[in-house]
């Protein structure tokens, strides 16, 4: 009978054995077979190892018991695919490495972190992609905006976009991009604010790489921002419902086309502040959205003449 290790009886699904009949069917996790426990026929072989039902009860333990590595992601420049020999002077069994095999150890480090970077295109990826981790990091981004970035900058590379243009004003460009993509729109000044790189740099690189990628982009939209700016301003709930409820009846009258959309949503939720007595000044909002005072006014006065608001003084 052939040699058993963490063997697991099949319930869920009836085999009977060819040579005996027997249900006592068990799996060999480590030679992959499916064998009979009262003959020991070997019923089949190369299976596929579906694993014991571990239970884990917290995030380290899941972890802990993952018998796969990080997914794949478009943020590191070969996808994390390649290896990495850890830090720790440790060996698979967590003894420590004699001090005789340090230097050893401390060579194969180095020269691993030299053939992960390969050639040219490489040396550009593992740059970039660490810059845009950066302004992501800076602006707060979530995961799926710096992968979207991450394919947006791999395409351009691919069609050889970044020639004569700087890699921080392509990175910002993608980054841009990727926000207005996802639905989690960032202003121009403030991407260039953590980019390093002028406005008008990243306006004409983001035009440029539009068009030559073919990018389908929808128009910002004032609701887009109304959230982020009522919680930047610590406003209650009701505040942001107020707004959009004015953004919503503006956008009917058409009173938003032809407006910057951070504008709007400002003197929106000026009035919305004012409304529910959750008052904040024009100064306050203006800092917020990134517009002037002289802007929020303007938007302040066209909203609440053809809407029809009043708003106590």
């Amino acid at each position: 009978m052939a040699k058993k290790k963490k063997e697991l009886v099949i319930r869920d699904e009836v085999i009977k054995c060819p040579e005996c009949g027997s249900t006592h069917i068990i799996r060999d996790y480590e030679r992959g077979e499916l064998i009979c426990e009262d003959c020991g026929f070997v019923i089949e072989d190369n299976c596929i190892d579906q694993g014991p039902e571990w239970r884990a009860f917290d995030m380290e333990q899941g972890e802990k018991r993952a018998r796969t590595g990080a997914p794949m992601t478009a943020t590191i420049h070969d996808k994390g695919l390649s290896t990495e020999i850890g830090w720790k002077n440790k060996d698979s069994y967590g003894k420590n490495i004699p001090t005789r095999n340090r230097s050893q150890l401390y060579r194969l480090r180095k020269w691993q972190r030299r053939i992960r970077v390969s050639n040219a295109t490489e040396r550009n990826l593992a740059f970039a992609l660490t810059e845009l981790d950066r302004m992501a990091s800076a602006l707060g981004l979530p995961r799926n905006v710096r992968e979207t970035a991450a394919v947006i900058y791999r395409k351009a590379v691919e069609k050889n976009l970044i020639r004569g243009r700087s890699i921080q004003g392509v990175v910002a460009a993608s980054l841009y991009g990727a926000c207005r993509q996802v639905g989690v729109p960032r202003t121009l000044d403030e991407i260039a604010a953590v980019a390093n790189v002028g406005r008008k740099e990243i306006g004409r690189t983001y035009r440029f790489m539009t068009r030559e990628l073919k990018l389908k982009l929808m128009p910002t939209k004032p609701e887009d921002y109304i959230a982020r700016f009522c919680s930047e301003l610590e406003l209650p709930g009701e505040v942001q419902a107020k707004a959009l409820e004015i953004l919503q009846e503006a956008a009917e009258k058409e009173l938003t086309s032809g407006r910057g959309p951070t504008g709007v949503a400002a003197a929106a939720i000026y009035i919305a502040s004012i409304l529910t007595n959750n008052r904040r000044t024009q100064r306050e909002v203006a800092e917020v959205a990134g517009v002037t005072e002289v802007t929020i006014r303007n938007r302040y006065k066209e909203l609440t003449e053809k809407l029809g608001i009043v708003v106590p003084m």
